[in-house]
Order: structure tokens, then C-alpha cells, then sequence
């Protein structure tokens, strides 16, 4: 804050409260002030692909073939979305070493992927053998499950990894969900039977 903006607070004050003390003044002053500063801007924690981008994995001679005719294949790719009368269109196209990512404007449907799929198998120079099915980019999340016994039930046996994803399993919650890595069983503290995973 300029010291301009400062002296006009401070007039403001002055006049608004006339018997009002240079101390207490400042003190409201920092009150403004504080009031004045910027919301917190929130960053992600974790960051990657989007839902918006198709992933179509392929081998590498797929992918420098492919890349030889990238505006002629956002034309055809788009002309074929508004065929099918889909709603999702592709802005861009990118490759990694072992994949074709074509980025759309919204979340692409099953319908779009499977179009995009054939799109890339019918291309010209294409090995079809080395296409593989399209899917969207997925997400990773971390899962922390607590307040659990750390022994089965009316037994003296501390529960295994194996029972937690049998449970895991089960629950439709968890249907499209896959670990990335083995689940972790932590016993809170020694005295208590209560399990973090």
C-alpha cells in the first residue's frame, strides 16, 4: 500500500471519528490493511494429464510416422467427431516416445475414443498390430483409511493385506479404481488396536 493511500486512511479516520487517538487510529488502520490483502490462491497438489487428453499407445516408428501429416489429421479426426455427432472435438495433437495424445476440448466419450482408435488404425503407414486400445489419462489419488482394528474380528490375529483389498474388491466404490502400489497397515500407537492403512 502507497504511503498516499495511507495518509487518505488516516484522514478518513480522523474525520469520521474526531476524538479518536493516533494510536487507535493506526490500530484500525492495521485492520484495513489486513482486510485488504489477497485471497489465498490455491495450487494443485498433484500434477499431470487431464481427463481431456486421449492417450493412444503405440510404438515409436508409429509415432514419427503419424506425426509426418499432424494437420491433415486434426482435420480428418475432427470431421469424423461431427459425423458421429459428438460434442467433443480435438484442439492439438502431441506424441510421447510410446504414445499419440490427442487433447479435446471436453472429456471424450466411449463412442469418441473408439472412433479416435479406429481413426489412428486406418491411417496411412500405420503398423495396426502395434495401435492399441485409446483411453483417457488416469488419475492418481491418495487413500487413507482410518479408525480400523488392527485384528480381525474376535480373534488375537492383526489383519493382512490381503483382507483389506478382498474388501477393497467388494465394494463398488472402488470398481474403476487400480493401486499403484502395495497398501501400508500402521498400527496407531502400541497401546491401542486401532489400524491406519
Amino acid at each position: 500500500m502507497s504511503n498516499s493511500n495511507i495518509t487518505k486512511d488516516t484522514f478518513k479516520i480522523k474525520k469520521a471519528f474526531p476524538k479518536l487517538q493516533g494510536t487507535k487510529i493506526k490500530s484500525i488502520q492495521k485492520i484495513i490493511n489486513r482486510s485488504k490483502k489477497p485471497k489465498p490462491y490455491l495450487n494443485m497438489t498433484t500434477k499431470g494429464p487431464t481427463h481431456k487428453q486421449v492417450i493412444i499407445p503405440v510404438d515409436s516408428n508409429n509415432t514419427n510416422k503419424f506425426m509426418l501429416y499432424l494437420s491433415d489429421h486434426i482435420t480428418n479426426i475432427n470431421r469424423l467427431l461431427k459425423n458421429i455427432k459428438s460434442n467433443c472435438r480435438a484442439d492439438y495433437i502431441r506424441t510421447e516416445k510410446l504414445s499419440i495424445i490427442i487433447t479435446t476440448d471436453k472429456v471424450a466419450l466411449s463412442l469418441d475414443l473408439q472412433t479416435l482408435g479406429n481413426y489412428i488404425k486406418n491411417a496411412n503407414q500405420i503398423n495396426v498390430d502395434k495401435v492399441k486400445t485409446p483411453h483417457l489419462s488416469q488419475l492418481k489419488s491418495y487413500l487413507k483409511l482410518i479408525s480400523l482394528s488392527y485384528y480381525t474380528e474376535n480373534t488375537n490375529l492383526f489383519i493382512l493385506l490381503d483382507d483389506i483389498e478382498k474388501v477393497l474388491k467388494n465394494n463398488h466404490i472402488f470398481n474403476n479404481i487400480s493401486l499403484v502400489s502395495c497398501l501400508r497397515i500402521i498400527k496407531v500407537s502400541p497401546k491401542l488396536d486401532m489400524a491406519i492403512i
